[in-house]
């Protein structure tokens, strides 16, 4: 493979394998161009050696990292080419380097793959070698030897390498030849040697010209005039005491310092042996700012910073020259070697993406390429890179010298922490050692891991009947801790099944707003449950779902209903005939009447609204009994006229009103009507009795066996009444009610107002219910007709219940208004008895 701006070749090589799930991979690519090209010159097309098409370099994308500063070339992202964006000028970026290479990285992304583009830049023979000096005069004594050396000034070519000076011409003479010494690094130096001796009585001046040529094709050359003046007799030079000179500094010596002292003797008297001390003259103006010498005692001493990264020796050259009129010079180098020390600290580059890295990314993940660089050399330069701290990233050390990868170790969480700044150390091994440090800052991105959570589970939630269409009942609520979409929550009912309300309920799938379509009754719906389902809008989408309970509350919205009386036209009126002779207290009627409404919304008290004589007729409140309360007398009328007004007691009380016909009648009337009843009922029993007798014998057996069946299963039944159902069909809608229940290890009796039959009993939900500790025993056998209630806990309630039990049968006695003490009448009172196993029986 080939590359060149200029045909030049390139060598790739493969550097790098990452192990990461991104799984890429480099390689070292070089190209090369010469200096000053025009701008727009390609250099060479990366993707095609890449293998990659324009498609997938799209993609990618593909970019240029070339340090802190611009770049002198340009990646075109649609064909990967490579191109020149401004002329270089070699000698400018490398200076006098054999060797010019500017180092890119190319960066692919989506995974990330980097390249190392090396481009040489090559030289061009753009400069002509010159001398310092136009014109260079040399003082010679005629009484000088053949072989006598004369150091010239070297030539100067901005160019490197074959195209800086190569040789140097002397223009053709009998007296002198031309040396060139070759100092390395492509630095030669012009040495002027006399060959014949000179007669200053024959030639006084000789005039050279000296002509230094490049290695360029064609060559370029520059010229010196050398003029010789031939002068008289000193013919001693000074020579120095050592053949050679050389010495180690550190490279942090303070200025001031002494490095090292020549010394050179002159045989000849006076001034001709009076010697002084300089630089030669191919010492340039670098070295002299570094160093002084001091022509006196010729001490070399440190006169600026020097350092060892920018250079690691110099080789100086020392001139001793004696004062005579014929000035003897005799030259000699002195190697100072400079000696590294750690004095520059790791330099730390980051490469990193853009975007922010995904929490759900595996370990091992690539987040950032760190490069570092120590400018010491030796143990000094050797780095050693970390990461401060316990975060969840490690550094992974890559196949090139000082490049490790930043990669993730662990899973991570973004719901725990969204943000690190990492910081990495980069430490070298001299001594004292070095470090430095830079911080840089990852995002972690949100991934849909987490579902929306419901702030509880279950709901219950309670709704007074009677609600307004189309408000908001209530409001179930979700939280989800991703963020963005992820955490965008949008609520939805299930549908579907048997639960005919749903379809009348609606939610707000942006807040969770319930809303009821139409208005609940508490006498036809008392508790449903229905699901709503939150879900997420992340991709893929995750959801989860609540149970909501929902308890209707009662409102008074119902008026009391009369039972009795009732005529044939519906209207609650009736007619009561009683004998005059009867005594106080005599039972007229009973006013019956139910509310369809719970607790104390349907628990109704009775009054007298319109009476004419208050001192004949009395109402019980809480019964609806009317009662004489004295006996008739001849002045009384015949016919009163009673107005009851019922009415329950919730907050707004709801009422209604019944009216009794009170008829006085002589006692025979009363008889006869008593007779004329009796005689109807004989005549519709006596043509029923024979079937009768066939029913009853056929069925007594089974009905005897059955309530000894019922009557052992109850007594051996643990019954847990907080969920069981009334079977109540003869309920004909006395006030109050009662079940007995076990909580653990104590019984209880609920008592309250109008307990709807078949509806479920729950304890606690109605706050008109009284519940309060039955200590009775099942066993306990109480006769009802004389015995006392005895209830050291009675809190004077105006319900009351006790056990009883009636041959074989078990009964719950209910009524209203049992005082501690009194005797049960159950004819006067109006007892409800309730089997404990089977149908309800009223007492009158």
């Amino acid at each position: 493979m080939r590359h060149s701006g200029k045909a030049h070749p390139l060598l790739c090589l493969v550097f790098l394998n990452l192990k990461t799930l991104l799984g890429w991979a480099s390689g070292d690519m070089r190209y090369s161009i010469s200096e000053e090209v025009e701008e727009g010159t390609v250099v060479g097309n990366v993707a095609k050696d890449l293998g990659l098409d324009q498609n997938t370099l799209k993609e990618r994308g593909c970019r240029i990292v070339y340090g802190s500063t611009e770049p002198p070339f340009h990646l075109n992202q649609e064909d990967g080419v490579l191109y020149v964006t401004r002329k270089i000028d070699r000698e400018e970026v490398c200076e006098r380097s054999k060797v010019c290479l500017v180092d890119l990285k190319t960066v692919l992304e989506n995974p990330l793959e980097v390249h190392y583009v090396a481009v040489e830049i090559l030289d061009v023979n753009d400069h002509s070698p010159s001398f310092p000096e136009h014109e260079k005069i040399l003082e010679i004594p005629e009484s000088a030897s053949p072989g006598m050396r004369f150091q010239l000034q070297a030539a100067r070519d901005a160019d490197s390498g074959i195209l800086s000076v190569q040789q140097y011409k002397l223009s053709n003479n009998e007296h002198f030849r031309l040396e060139v010494k070759d100092r390395g690094e492509n630095r030669k130096s012009p040495i002027l040697i006399l060959q014949k001796p000179l007669d200053r009585e024959s030639d006084k001046t000789h005039n050279l010209l000296l002509t230094a040529i490049d290695g360029g094709k064609p060559p370029r050359s520059g010229e010196m005039r050398i003029n010789i003046d031939v002068s008289d007799v000193n013919d001693n030079p000074p020579v120095f005491t050592k053949d050679s000179y050389s010495v180690q500094v550190n490279e942090n010596s303070p200025i001031g310092t002494t490095i090292i002292q020549v010394n050179a003797t002159d045989p000849d008297e006076g001034s001709n042996g009076e010697v002084v001390y300089s630089f030669g003259n191919d010492v340039d103006g670098k070295v002299r700012s570094h160093f002084e010498l001091n022509p006196i005692t010729g001490e070399i001493i440190v006169l600026g910073n020097f350092d060892f990264e920018e250079r690691s020796r110099y080789e100086i050259d020392i001139q001793a020259s004696d004062k005579g009129a014929s000035i003897f010079t005799t030259d000699k180098s002195v190697v100072i070697n400079i000696i590294d020390v750690n004095d520059n600290a790791p330099e730390i580059e980051v490469t990193s993406f853009s975007r922010a890295l995904p929490e759900d990314s595996k370990p091992g993940t690539t987040v950032a390429l760190i490069t570092v660089k120590d400018s010491d050399s030796g143990i000094n330069g050797k780095v050693m890179c970390f990461i401060k701290g316990d975060v969840p990233f490690t550094l992974s050390p890559s196949s090139k010298n000082n490049m490790y990868s930043v990669v993730t170790k662990i899973h991570l969480d973004r719901e725990k922490q969204s943000q690190y700044d990492v910081t990495i150390i980069a430490k070298d091994a001299g001594d004292p050692s070095l470090s430095s440090e830079k911080t840089m800052h990852i995002d972690v991105s949100d991934v849909n891991d987490n579902r929306p959570q419901f702030s509880r589970s279950p709901y219950t939630f309670y709704v007074t009947e009677n609600n307004s269409p189309g408000v908001s009942v209530f409001t179930v609520q979700a939280s989800d801790q991703d963020e963005g979409e992820n955490a965008l929550i949008s609520y939805h009912i299930f549908r579907g099944g048997e639960n005919n309300v749903i379809s009348f309920l609606n939610i707000n799938s942006e807040n969770g707003d319930v809303v009821a379509l139409r208005s609940f009754d508490f006498e036809s719906l008392k508790t449903f449950q229905f699901h709503v389902l939150a879900r997420d809008s992340g991709t893929p989408s995750l959801s989860s779902n609540v149970t909501v309970n929902v308890f209707i509350l009662d409102q008074n919205d119902n008026t009391p209903v009369i039972l009795y009386p009732v005529n044939t036209n519906g209207s609650a009126e009736g007619v009561e005939e009683i004998p005059r002779n009867v005594a106080a207290g005599h039972l007229v009627t009973k006013v019956r009447a139910y509310d369809p409404d719970i607790g104390y919304n349907g628990w109704l008290l009775f009054s007298l609204q319109e009476v004419k004589d208050h001192s004949l007729f009395g109402l019980d409140r809480y019964t609806g009994q009317i009662r004489t309360l004295r006996s008739f007398t001849e002045t009384d009328e015949a016919e009163h006229k009673l107005v009851i007004l019922v009415k329950d007691n919730g907050n707004v009380s709801l009422s209604a009103t019944a009216t009794v016909i009170v008829k006085v009648v002589e006692p025979k009337e009363a008889f006869a009507t008593s007779d004329v009843k009796s005689a109807t009922n004989d005549i519709e029993d006596s043509g029923m009795t024979f079937y009768l007798m066939i029913t009853l014998a056929s069925v007594s057996a089974l009905f005897i066996i059955s309530i000894i069946v019922l009557i052992a299963m109850q007594c051996s039944k643990t019954t847990d009444y907080s969920s069981k159902n009334l079977q109540d069909p003869n309920y004909d809608g006395t006030l109050c009610h009662s079940i007995q229940y076990r909580s653990g290890e104590k019984r209880y009796m609920l008592v309250g107002p109008r307990m709807s039959i078949g509806s479920t009993i729950v304890p606690g939900s109605n706050a008109n219910t009284l519940v309060h500790p039955d200590r009775r025993l099942c066993s306990k056998t109480t006769d009802y007709f004389s015995k006392y209630l005895q209830d050291p806990n009675d809190d004077g309630t105006l319900c009351h219940s006790i056990q009883y039990r009636s041959g074989d049968k078990w009964y719950i006695l209910v009524g209203p208004r049992m005082s501690i003490g009194s005797t049960i009448d159950p004819e006067a009172m109006g007892i409800l008895l309730r089997p404990l196993a089977g149908d309800l029986h009223l007492k009158k």
